[in-house]
């Protein structure tokens, strides 16, 4: 699928633009995240693209940053989301802010984002609340975006290998010893999931 493109910005219209790619002008679906750091018509832009097909239609997502299209796919994964409701909630809060809410399940604050009531934000609160550290870059310190510590940054690579983060947080507080990196705990982590 399509997952990136380059080219020249030739339209820019919220919530459409077109990127014209070697002649092929793409006509992609975008957050007003992504519309605010456009650059001016007629210049080069790269974005990250999400490619949707449905039966009666197929259509092209942009975002300038991954940490977007990620929040984008995550959030259509909770029942009863499109792709309608995840632009608006990359439209209303950046992917950290949203992250917060999620993890403080602040239920409130999400429902003033358009298109998302009082039980669409709790179901967003329940299905999302385990990844919402992910979803910011993965359990980041507010301060610095750098982990925490190296037990931390071991449970944000067994995430990203694969685990779930409930079972990543306990692999890696398992193979954890005072001084050990972050490297040292994953290897030993992989080696005691592996008996």
């Amino acid at each position: 699928m399509i997952g990136r493109l380059k080219g020249i910005l030739v339209h820019k219209q919220p919530p459409w633009l077109v990127i014209d790619v070697n002649g092929v002008g793409y006509e992609l679906e975008a957050p007003m995240s992504t519309f605010y750091d456009l650059p001016e018509l007629g210049r080069e832009v790269a974005l990250f693209t999400h490619y949707a097909q449905k039966e009666d239609s197929v259509s092209l997502y942009g975002f300038m940053r991954e940490s977007e299209r990620r929040l984008f796919r995550d959030v259509q994964k909770v029942s009863g989301i499109g792709a309608r409701i995840a632009l608006a909630v990359l439209s209303g809060v950046s992917v950290d802010e949203f992250a917060r809410l999620v993890q403080a399940g602040d239920v409130t604050a999400l429902t003033r984002i358009p298109g998302i009531g009082k039980k669409t934000a709790e179901r967003i609160v329940v299905e999302l609340r385990d990844r919402a550290a992910d979803l910011a870059g993965g359990g980041v310190a507010a301060s610095g975006g750098i982990p925490a510590d190296a037990q931390s940054e071991a449970v944000i690579a067994l995430q990203q290998l694969g685990y779930k983060p409930a079972e990543a947080a306990r692999m890696a507080k398992a193979a954890f010893e005072n001084g050990d990196d972050a490297a040292t705990i994953i290897r030993k982590a992989l080696k005691s999931a592996l008996r």
